[in-house]
């Protein structure tokens, strides 16, 4: 069965100022809750980690190692 790519997370290249798709997808995943994060809707990641967050709150969380 094929998937398109409504049903695979995208892959990112995360820069300062927005970020660069790799692989084509609708969403990625938060790196701290699993949460799926429609691209649209994407507004938190770190470069140096090159991940993405649901919200500033998990995103803190993540950058402090709690």
């Amino acid at each position: 069965m094929l998937m398109n790519s409504a049903d695979r997370p995208a892959t990112l290249r995360y820069e300062p100022n927005g970020f660069t798709m790799m692989t084509r997808g609708k969403f990625v995943l938060c790196a701290v809750s699993g949460e799926m994060i429609p691209l649209e809707s994407l507004r938190y990641w770190s470069v140096e980690h090159q991940e993405a967050y649901a919200s500033p709150e998990l995103a803190t969380k993540r950058l402090l190692g709690l």
